[in-house]
C-alpha cells in the first residue's frame, strides 16, 4: 500500500522492453542517434506543431533550464506561492537563471487566479532600477493540490502575463493526468492557450528517467542545447532518453498510463468519502489525493505498513484545518496502483472506525 509518490513506481513493462531491445546498439554520443530524433518528432506530432524540444533525465533540469532560458539574472519568476519550483527545487531555478527572483502568488487549493496575478504584476513596474524585473509566469499542470487549470483559465493568464511581457512556463511533471482529465488535446492545453514553454514530464507517468523541454516558439530555444550542456544536462548515451519517450508516446502509451492512475485515484476518493470520520477538503482531479483522517486510521494504516506523507496544512481554509484527532495526509496514485491495495487501505480505515 504505497501511496507516497508516482515516482515509487517503477517503469512501465513496454519502456523497458523498448530499452532492453536498443540496448545492444550502437549509436552516436550526446544525442545524434536516430531514437533522439524519432522522440523529437513525436512530439512535434504530439503537439500538432513543429516544436523545438531537449530531452533531460529530471524534472528539475527541465524546469530550472527552461526558466533559465525565459528570465534574465535580474528577471521576476511568478509562481504559486507553494509551486514546486519554489518550495521543492533547492534553488534550481535561481542557479541555473543567474539568481532570477521567483515571487510566489497566494491563490486557493494551488492555483493562482487572474486578479492575484494582476495584483502581483502591478508591484513589479518595469524600469524601476531597485526591483527585479518582470520575466516568466509558471504555472503548475497538475498544481501541488492536485488541481487543474482549465484550457480557458490558462489562456486567460497566459493573456494577462503577455500583456505584461511576461514569458509562459507550464511545469508539467504530472501534464499527462491533467490531460485525461480535461479530456483536451495536448495543443488546447499549452500553446492554443498561450504557454511558451513546457516541462514535459514522463518520469512520474511511467518512464524510467526523461522528461522534455519543449519550445513552441523555436525561436526561444535556439542556444538551449549549450544551456543544457553547461548545466550538466546533456546525457552521452542521450539515445536511452531517446528510446523512452518513444516508447512512452508510442499507440498512446503515455494516455493509458495516466487514465489508470486517475481511476485509482478516484476508486480510493470514493471509498474514502464513504469511510466514517473521513473529511476531503476539496475534489479530487488527477491522480493525487487530499484527505483528513482520524489519527485512530493513522495509526492503524502506518502499523499495516502504508505509506503516504503527512501534508502541511496551509493549504487549508481555518475552518478545514485538522482538529487534535485528526491528520492531513496526501495520497498519490500511479500507473501501477493495483484495485485490492486500494480496497485494503480503505478497509482499514472503515475498520479503525467501527474499533473506536
Amino acid at each position: 500500500m504505497d501511496f507516497a509518490s508516482d515516482n515509487a513506481a517503477g517503469a512501465s513493462r513496454p519502456i523497458l522492453e523498448a530499452l532492453l531491445a536498443t540496448n545492444n546498439e550502437l549509436c552516436p554520443a550526446y544525442g545524434a542517434d536516430r531514437h533522439t530524433a524519432e522522440a523529437e518528432g513525436a512530439l512535434s506530432a504530439v503537439f500538432e506543431r513543429d516544436v523545438a524540444s531537449f530531452l533531460v533525465a529530471t524534472g528539475t533540469s527541465a524546469n530550472a533550464l527552461a526558466l533559465g532560458a525565459l528570465t534574465p539574472p535580474w528577471g521576476a519568476v511568478f509562481c504559486h506561492e507553494h509551486g514546486h519550483i519554489i518550495d521543492d527545487e533547492c534553488g534550481a531555478p535561481e542557479m541555473s537563471s543567474g539568481g532570477a527572483k521567483l515571487v510566489g502568488i497566494a491563490g486557493e487549493i494551488g492555483k493562482i487566479t487572474p486578479a492575484a496575478l494582476r495584483e502581483t504584476l502591478a508591484r513589479f513596474p518595469r524600469g524601476v532600477v531597485k526591483q527585479v524585473q518582470p520575466a516568466a509566469l509558471c504555472l503548475s499542470q497538475a498544481t501541488e493540490c492536485g488541481t487543474i487549470y482549465t484550457c480557458a483559465e490558462i489562456a486567460e493568464l497566459a493573456s494577462i502575463a503577455h500583456a505584461a511581457g511576461v514569458a509562459v512556463h507550464m511545469d508539467g511533471a504530472r501534464f499527462a493526468n491533467a490531460l485525461v482529465a480535461l479530456d483536451c488535446t495536448p495543443a488546447e492545453m499549452t500553446w492554443e492557450a498561450g504557454v511558451d514553454v513546457l516541462s514535459f514530464g514522463a518520469t512520474k507517468n511511467g518512464a524510467l528517467a526523461c522528461e522534455a523541454v519543449i519550445f513552441f516558439d523555436s525561436g526561444r530555444g535556439a542556444d538551449f542545447a549549450y544551456r543544457r550542456k553547461r548545466g550538466g544536462h546533456t546525457l552521452s548515451k542521450g539515445r536511452f532518453l531517446g528510446v523512452q519517450m518513444c516508447a512512452y508516446l508510442k499507440d498512446d502509451h503515455w494516455l493509458d498510463l495516466a487514465r489508470h492512475a486517475n481511476a485509482s485515484a478516484a476508486r480510493l476518493e470514493e471509498g474514502l468519502r464513504r469511510a466514517p470520520g473521513v473529511r476531503l477538503p476539496w475534489p479530487r482531479q488527477v491522480n493525487e489525493l487530499f484527505a483528513i483522517l482520524p489519527r485512530r486510521a493513522d495509526a492503524a494504516l502506518k502499523a499495516a505498513g502504508a505509506r503516504y506523507y503527512d501534508w502541511g496544512a496551509r493549504s487549508l481554509l481555518p475552518e478545514q484545518a485538522p482538529r487534535d484527532n485528526e491528520v492531513f495526509v496526501r495520497l498519490i496514485c500511479s500507473f501501477a496502483t493495483k484495485p485490492a491495495d486500494i480496497d485494503r487501505f480503505v478497509a482499514i480505515v472503515a475498520e479503525s472506525a467501527m474499533a473506536a
